[in-house]
C-alpha cells in the first residue's frame, strides 16, 4: 500500500509573520527585508506580489513596481517561535514529521488519515486548525512520496489543496516548466532549454535521459526517477524531538565551493564542542543553504549511529556540501544535528577516526584514581617490567 505524505507549506511566512504582530498590515502591500535601498527584499505578501514585487527583488526596484510598499525589517527570533508552533501543531496529527525549513514540513500520514471517513477531511482539518489557532494559511500537497507532494502544494497558492496521485503524473505534472522541478539548479536550467527541454515531460522523456545523466550527473539520475514518481516516501524523524543547530548570515556571498566548505567546516566544529560540552549525541546531520536570492535548500544525511564526533559530522557535511553545492553565491549557511539523545543515553561503539580504549584500562585508571595510587597493574605489565630487570 502506497503511504501518504503530505507536504505543508506556510504561504508568505515572513509577512505573514508581521502581519500577526500588526494587523493593519493585513490590507496593504508588504515586504520583508533589507530598509536601504541598496538592499533586497527576502519575500513580499500577495498584495505585493500583484505589483510584480517578490523575493530577492532589490528594494529600489520593489519601490518602483509598488510606492506605496511597506518594508519591515525581519524579526527571525519571533519567526523561529511562530514556526516552534507551526510543528507543535502538526505532531499532534502525527509524531512522523519532518522539517525541511522554518516554513514547511512532510508528515507521514497514512494511519492518520484511516480515521476519516473522507481522506481530503484531514487535509481541510489541519488549514483550519492552523487558522484557528496561529492565524497562518498553508498549502498542502498530498501524495504518494515527498518530491511529489513538494510539487502538488506549488501547483496552489495560497491556501490550496492539491492530490497529485502517480497516475496524474503525465497530466498535472509533465506540462509544467522545467525550472518548477525542486531540486534543480538555476544553472542547469539554461543548458536544459537549450537542448530543448521546456517542460517537465521533456525531462522525463527517455530519449533526454542520456544527457541529463551526463550534464547532472548523480542529481541528474535522482530527479529523473523523481518525475517518473520513483523516489523516497520515507521522513527523517526525530524520534527525541530534538535537535541543535548553528548558522550564520555572512556580509559577503560565497561563489566557490572551497569557501562554503571551509565555512561548514567551521560550523560543525563549533556544533560538536557544544554537543559534547552539553553530553549530547545526534544522528541525522543536516546542511542548509541559503543563496542570493533567499532560496533555501536543507538537505540531510544518516549517520548510522548516536556521535558528537567533529571527524564523523564534518565528513558528512563535506560530502552534502560537494554533491549539492552550484556556484550561484551563498549567504546563510546552517549545519543542523537532529535525533538527539543524552551522551548516557547511548551505547557508544568506537569508529575508525576514535581510539579504542581497552575495558581493562579504564577500569584500572578509575580504581587507581579513587586510591589516589598506582596500585593496580596489569599482570602483562609486570612480566614486562621482571623481563627488562632480567
Amino acid at each position: 500500500m502506497a503511504r501518504v505524505i503530505f507536504h505543508v507549506d506556510l504561504n508568505a511566512f515572513y509577512a505573514s509573520c508581521e502581519e500577526l504582530k500588526d494587523p493593519s498590515l493585513k490590507t496593504k502591500p508588504v515586504a520583508v527585508g533589507s530598509l536601504s535601498k541598496r538592499g533586497v527584499l527576502s519575500t513580499a505578501n500577495y498584495i505585493a506580489r500583484e505589483y510584480g514585487v517578490h523575493s530577492a527583488m532589490p528594494v529600489y526596484e520593489a519601490l518602483k513596481k509598488c510606492p506605496d510598499l511597506v518594508i519591515v525589517q525581519g524579526d527571525y527570533a519571533y519567526y523561529r517561535s511562530v514556526s516552534s508552533q507551526f510543528f507543535d501543531l502538526l505532531r499532534k496529527y502525527t509524531p512522523l514529521v519532518e522539517p525541511c525549513s522554518i516554513d514547511e514540513g512532510f508528515m507521514d500520514v497514512t494511519e492518520t488519515i484511516k480515521r476519516y471517513k473522507r481522506p481530503l477531511d484531514l487535509a481541510f482539518q489541519i488549514q483550519d486548525d492552523l487558522y484557528d489557532q496561529l492565524r497562518l494559511n498553508v498549502s498542502i500537497g498530498v501524495a504518494p512520496t515527498k518530491f511529489l507532494a513538494k510539487m502538488a502544494s506549488d501547483m496552489r497558492k495560497p491556501k490550496g489543496i492539491t492530490v497529485l496521485r502517480k497516475s496524474e503524473i503525465p497530466t498535472k505534472l509533465y506540462p509544467l516548466p522545467v525550472e518548477a522541478i525542486v531540486g534543480l539548479g538555476k544553472k542547469t536550467i539554461p543548458l536544459l532549454k537549450e537542448k530543448g527541454i521546456l517542460t517537465i515531460g521533456d525531462f522525463a522523456d527517455d530519449q533526454n535521459k542520456e544527457f541529463i545523466f551526463k550534464a547532472l550527473g548523480k542529481n541528474g539520475y535522482a530527479l529523473w526517477m523523481k518525475v517518473h514518481g520513483k523516489s523516497s516516501d520515507q521522513l527523517e524523524v526525530s524520534s527525541s524531538r530534538k535537535s541543535i543547530s548553528l548558522s550564520r548570515t555572512f556580509e559577503r556571498d560565497f561563489y566557490t565551493m572551497d569557501e562554503v566548505l571551509n565555512q561548514a567546516r567551521l560550523l560543525t566544529k563549533e556544533l560538536s564542542q557544544k554537543m559534547i560540552r552539553d553530553g549530547q549525541m545526534g544522528q541525522l546531520i543536516s546542511l542548509s543553504l541559503r543563496d542570493t536570492e533567499f532560496h533555501n535548500i536543507v538537505r540531510s544525511a544518516n549517520l548510522g549511529t548516536y556521535t558528537n564526533s567533529f571527524p564523523v559530522m564534518d565528513q558528512a557535511i563535506q560530502n552534502l556540501v560537494e554533491t549539492y553545492f552550484e556556484p550561484i553565491g551563498y549567504r546563510h549557511i546552517g549545519i543542523h544535528m537532529g535525533s538527539i539523545k543524552n551522551q548516557e543515553q547511548v551505547h557508544q561503539q568506537p569508529t575508525i577516526f576514535e581510539e579504542v580504549v581497552p575495558d581493562t584500562e579504564r577500569i584500572l585508571d578509575t580504581l587507581n584514581r579513587q586510591l589516589q595510587e598506582k596500585a593496580f597493574f596489569k599482570a602483562s605489565d609486570l612480566l614486562k617490567k621482571e623481563n627488562r630487570n632480567e
